[in-house]
């Protein structure tokens, strides 16, 4: 078994999207892979979401994962706010042991588990702990997604910081794109962002709301991931 933990430098950033490419890159190595959204706020309908989304992604339906979705998403909340605000408004307790719990037992069921974040790496999930801390205890490599625009610089070089500073391994950075970028911009973002962190840039997903385009510009960078990875 072998596992990813992807997070963003903020809320929105493009994880789901990476996170499903990403998947269906693996999956088409004829590896058995799940992902895995650990807590999502927002829901209406009591699903997740994003989970829904990796899976279109992926070219899998519903029941293809069916009997694992409590594992795949062991919680999942109304209210579009942070966890630990989210679980308090609907008094209901989230356990580090419980997400532990259900990530082991879909390792053992699969050759990778892809585990989407919440929003960006320093998210409380009840009043004294945050999911990086989950993420440290489980020994998960971070894959950091950041949105290639104004103001991603200063973002992304505190996501590194962080992750450096809790000795948590990481893989290295997708920058995706977005409609409002500007051209100079998310030209330089990579580069000046390389050199202060030294840490291997995977690539650019140009914006998109084509899937089939997304993966097709996916597949050099998921390349580039699977070489590391896979050894």
């Amino acid at each position: 078994m072998k596992a990813i933990f992807v997070t963003g430098t903020d809320t929105n950033t493009g994880k789901t999207v990476i996170t499903g490419l990403l998947a269906r890159y693996i999956s088409e190595k004829n590896k058995r892979v799940v992902t895995q959204k650990w807590i999502e706020t927002g829901s209406r309908n009591g699903y997740s979401c994003d989970a829904g989304r990796h899976l279109k992604i992926m070219k899998k339906n519903r029941p293809y994962l069916e009997k694992y979705l409590p594992l795949i998403a062991p919680y999942v909340f109304r209210n579009a706010c942070s966890p630990h605000l989210s679980s308090r408004m609907e008094n209901k307790k989230i356990s580090a042991g419980k997400i532990k719990k259900s990530f082991k037992l879909l390792s053992g069921k699969f050759d990778f588990v892809i585990v989407e974040g919440t929003g960006g790496l320093l998210v409380p999930f009840d009043e004294k702990k945050l999911i990086v801390e989950i993420v440290k205890d489980l020994k998960l490599p971070v894959l950091v997604v950041a949105q290639n625009k104004l103001g991603t610089i200063n973002h992304t070089l505190l996501t590194i910081e962080a992750l450096k500073q809790r000795k948590i391994k990481i893989l290295g950075i997708v920058f995706n794109g977005s409609p409002d970028s500007q051209g100079i911009v998310i030209k330089d973002n990579p580069r000046i962002i390389k050199k202060f962190t030294n840490t291997e840039i995977f690539g650019t997903l140009p914006w998109s709301n084509d899937d089939k385009k997304l993966d097709k510009s996916f597949s050099l960078i998921g390349n580039k991931i699977w070489k590391k990875i896979a050894k």
